[in-house]
């Protein structure tokens, strides 16, 4: 009887272990602090088990020390190749047997078998209401354009750079003679709201990319956009100051 409520213990305590997070970064890490402090604040639904740099003095390695969470440096510039690199990764981030692997900040372009191996599993996010600004300077590239309005968004990764089905996107308002530093703080600010929104989506298994590229949220298909947070609703969580024309 004592073996029988020894098993039935172990299974208990096996069924109850949180999803496990691997979170990959190049520099600072406020994404990854944000998902830190979800976390904290049981927001995150799961756990961060690692986190891994491609360069060893990112701060973000600091903030994941100070959380109490594996930091780990693999350099790549230590690597031959783009292909041996990415080999190498995935054996480091595969010891610890995440459920999700988070770009944040990870500023490496994968290879397509890297890509291939976290297939429905790994998200990204991006500075820029996806398809538009693909790349890097985003905000420059939008002001020149003279949008009204930029934003960021949170995707599965795919093969293609920035490319991949849409989760969430959030919106900011682009003022004429929008000043460039205000705009960034904006966009990062939303970054931080949205990222551990879409990974708790993904912990609990109500968001999915599907076989045919299609992502759900509880089962319905989402636009291309994904699930769009308007600039005055981000607003309102973020605590921003709205003008009179800006709210509903």
């Amino acid at each position: 009887m004592n073996d029988q409520s020894d098993t039935l213990n172990d299974f208990e305590a096996a069924a109850a272990e949180k999803p496990r997070v691997v979170v990959l970064i190049s520099g600072n890490g406020s994404n990854l602090q944000a998902l830190l402090d979800a976390q904290q604040h049981d927001e995150l639904g799961g756990e961060i088990v690692a986190v891994i740099s491609n360069k060893a003095d990112a701060y973000g390695l600091k903030r994941a020390k100070d959380a109490g969470v594996d930091a780990v440096a693999l350099p790549h510039r230590e690597y031959d190749s783009r292909d041996a690199f990415d080999a190498a990764l995935i054996k480091v981030i595969d010891r610890h047997e995440p459920n999700l692997v988070v770009l944040a900040g990870f500023m490496r372009i994968l290879t397509p078998a890297f890509v291939d191996h976290y297939r429905g599993r790994m998200l990204n996010i991006h500075p820029s209401l996806l398809p538009a600004y693909q790349g890097l300077n985003t905000h420059q590239r939008a002001l020149a354009d003279g949008v009204s309005e930029h934003g960021v968004s949170v995707h599965f990764v795919t093969e293609e750079l920035d490319g991949g089905p849409v989760i969430i996107q959030a919106v900011v308002n682009v003022e004429p003679e929008q000043d460039l530093d205000a705009l960034i703080d904006k966009v990062h600010a939303r970054e931080h709201l949205i990222y551990p929104i879409a990974v708790r989506w993904f912990l609990e298994g109500r968001v999915k990319l599907t076989p045919d590229g299609q992502v759900t949220l509880d089962s319905m298909t989402l636009p291309a956009t994904g699930l769009r947070m308007s600039h005055a609703d981000a607003a309102e969580e973020l605590d921003e100051d709205l003008d009179p024309d800006e709210q509903d």
